[in-house]
């Protein structure tokens, strides 16, 4: 997989490694404008709004939304995780993060094969 900026989503996801990509239910973040499968993504809409690439680049990170915005079936983990992506992300820019993301050096514990 080549580095594609589309698939590097507001919120500190990488499409790349979700089951919904993977499957064909969603197109990426980036080309479904952030309107998933599951609705309309608020960070995506936030992170346009202020004209910025991803919420680690806002000054108000990590918002109280941000800090809610998980499933509760997962646990909070998610947020902690996410927002560790984006501090990363913004320390070393998306393009490494991306290619970190693609080679599974930084893989996301949700997705790995137990």
């Amino acid at each position: 997989m080549e580095v594609n900026l589309r698939l590097a989503t507001p919120c500190g996801s990488f499409c790349g490694e979700c089951r919904s990509f993977k499957d064909g239910t969603c197109a990426g973040c980036g080309y479904v404008e952030g309107k998933p499968w599951w609705g309309d993504c608020r960070f995506y809409s936030c992170t346009k709004d202020k004209n910025i690439e991803h919420c680690g680049l806002c000054l108000e990170f990590p918002c109280d939304y941000y800090l809610q915005a998980y499933d509760p079936s997962e646990g909070v983990w998610r947020v902690f995780y996410r927002a560790g992506q984006l501090v990363y992300r913004k320390k070393v820019g998306t393009d490494k993060w991306l290619q970190g993301k693609i080679e599974g050096k930084n893989p996301d514990p949700k997705y790995q094969e137990s």
